[in-house]
Formats: structure tokens, C-alpha cells, sequence
């Protein structure tokens, strides 16, 4: 497949995603002084700015390329809800997947930025689960749109933040397998051993070392390779994909031997924020267009850096990503 073949292909697929969404507020600003009342440096706001974050930013991701997004997911019935909304309809992605709950504010990060840097984060939020009859409205909300659309990947993008349950997960997974849709996981800590079952699995390293409790070493890659592994076979999952930051990425395929060891790309890094959300919404896309997990694993790996250049919570940048693809060879 080529690389326009690739790109043509995913504009036909709608991707499902399930997770948590935030609110990303920043304060762009300069830093020339350091305040006469404390040691800390005094910002002076230049911008503000309000994106849509958390697995909001999966489903922008998924529409930057092309694809069609359909996101599922709970906010507050608050001021920041009326916000968030409005800033999903600027990037036209359908909300019918989006529930209040009265009980929660809407999660919001607020960064301060200066100088380029990030200064500063304070995070607004609950991290409580949601209740039964919430997750029902939630899986409602799924099983409608999975009727409605013929769906060609299920994501999960879990921040922890209490949107994600057992019971969603189970039931979720148990409809796509019923309707042979691949299903993958950016997962963290409270549910890592929930989904069983699952297409791909891609946590960080620092996820895959909580999740697992233990310190694991990026020295030698064959022993990671098969902890990898070993965790894929316990939990029925096909394929892991764990990203090591500067050291690139490992991809482990449970029914097949071996591994697959990406250096990372020597980009100028800005900030590492969302590329997590890039590297998950790449691979579902890669899934769903038919490509083997090696060029999945390739693009995302790319696709991680790219956004990795650029400061704050940003997509891929559909033609920069391009471009890159074809400048690497990437595909053929």
C-alpha cells in the first residue's frame, strides 16, 4: 500500500473512542523577572488558549487524517461543559457520545507557559468512578452508535480518570468481538489487567512498569520483549506495543516470536505532551485500513515524534506526516 493509497483508505473508516476528556486551558506568556514575593517566575499572559483534551484529542487526531471520529465519553454539567462543547463543534466531531453527570466537574488542566516552557500545571477534576447508571448510559451510548456506523476500530483512551469500568470494558470488548471489530487500548494503571481480549495494548513504560508493579529495565530489550510477552499470553491480548520515549518503541506479537525495536526519531523535542493520544489514534488507523502491525508500529513511532515538536497538546499535522512517510519509505 502506498502512502496515498494509505491515506485515502483511512478517510472511509470511522474509528469509536471511549475515554476521558478534559478541558486543556493554557496561558501562553513571557518570562523576563522572578516575583518579589516568592522564588518563582512571574509570567506575563500573552495568549490564552482552550483545546480539547484526553481522549478528546484522540478523536481530534482521528479527523486530522482524514478518518471520522465518534467519541463517547462524560463531562460535568458545569460551566467548563458549555466550553468544551462549543470547542467540539469548532473541530466538528459529533458529541451524541457525550454524557453529563451533575455529580463531577469537567476535568480541566490549566498549563502556564513561558518562554516556550511549561511553567506550571494545576488540574481540576475528580478521579471517583462513575456510577452504574452512568456506565450504563455510557454503554447505551456505544451500542448505539456501533448500530448506527459501521465501526471499524474501538478505542480505549483511559486517563483514570473514572469514566472506564470494569464492567464497560467487558461488555464493550464482548460486542466487538461480536462484530469483529479489533479493539485497542491506551490503558493506565486502575483497569491494566481489564482488558483481556484486546487487539493491541500500548502502554507507555512508565504505565507498563505501574501496571505490572515492577522496575523494569529498557537496557536489554529481549527480557522486556518478553515480560511483554508473557503479560500479552496472560491476558489473551494479540499485540503490545510499549513506547520508551527517547528510545523509540517495542512491539510484541503473542502469536508469533521475536520482537520489533524502533529507535525514536531525532527530532527537536518541545514537548512530550499528547503524543500518547497521537501514537494510539495512528495505530487504530493503520488497524483499520489492513496494515501489518510492523508499518503500524512504524507510523506511529513517526507520528509520536512529529507532534513531540510542537509546545502544548497539538494533533498530527496531516500533511507534515505525510510528507514524512514518504521521505522515510515508510510504505511502498
Amino acid at each position: 500500500m502506498t502512502t496515498s493509497e494509505f491515506f485515502s483508505n483511512i478517510e472511509k473508516k470511522s474509528i469509536l473512542i471511549i475515554g476521558d476528556v478534559m478541558l486543556d486551558a493554557y496561558l501562553f506568556g513571557k518570562v523576563d523577572r522572578i516575583s518579589p514575593e516568592a522564588p518563582v517566575p512571574v509570567v506575563s499572559v500573552l495568549q490564552r488558549d482552550n483545546r480539547p483534551g484526553g481522549a478528546a484529542n484522540v478523536a481530534i487526531n482521528i479527523r486530522s487524517l482524514g478518518a471520522t471520529p465518534y467519541l463517547c465519553s462524560v463531562i460535568g454539567n458545569d460551566d467548563k461543559n458549555k466550553l468544551f462543547l462549543q470547542l467540539m463543534n469548532n473541530h466538528q466531531l459529533p458529541v451524541d457520545g457525550i454524557i453529563h453527570d451533575e455529580s463531577r466537574p469537567t476535568t480541566t488542566k490549566f498549563r502556564i507557559i513561558g518562554n516556550n516552557m511549561q511553567m506550571l500545571r494545576v488540574d481540576e477534576e475528580t478521579t471517583t468512578q462513575i456510577s452504574k447508571s452512568k456506565t450504563g448510559e455510557l454503554f447505551q451510548k456505544i451500542q448505539n452508535i456501533i448500530q448506527k456506523v459501521n465501526i471499524d476500530c474501538i478505542l480505549f483512551q483511559d486517563y483514570d480518570k473514572g469514566v472506564i469500568s470494569s464492567e464497560l470494558i467487558s461488555e464493550t470488548i464482548k460486542l466487538a468481538i461480536s462484530k469483529q471489530i479489533p479493539v485497542v487500548v491506551d490503558p493506565k494503571q486502575r483497569n491494566f489487567y481489564n482488558y483481556n481480549n484486546v487487539t493491541l495494548f500500548k502502554p507507555n513504560l512508565k504505565e507498563f512498569r505501574e501496571g505490572l508493579r515492577e522496575n523494569i529495565s529498557v537496557d536489554n530489550p529481549e527480557i522486556l520483549a518478553e515480560i511483554m510477552r508473557d503479560f500479552g499470553k496472560q491476558n489473551n491480548i494479540q499485540n503490545l506495543m510499549v513506547t520508551l520515549s527517547d528510545k523509540g518503541l517495542l512491539l510484541v506479537s503473542t502469536e508469533q516470536s521475536g520482537f520489533i525495536h524502533l529507535p525514536a526519531h531525532l527530532l527537536r523535542i518541545s514537548d512530550v505532551s499528547g503524543a500518547g493520544d497521537t501514537v494510539i489514534s495512528i495505530a487504530a488507523l493503520c488497524l483499520a485500513a489492513g496494515l501489518s502491525v510492523q508499518q503500524m508500529a512504524s507510523l506511529s513511532n513517526l507520528g509520536g515524534g512529529l507532534v513531540c515538536q510542537y509546545v502544548g497538546v497539538v494533533p498530527i499535522n496531516k500533511q507534515e506526516f505525510f510528507d514524512e512517510i514518504e521521505r522515510l519509505k515508510l510504505l511502498s
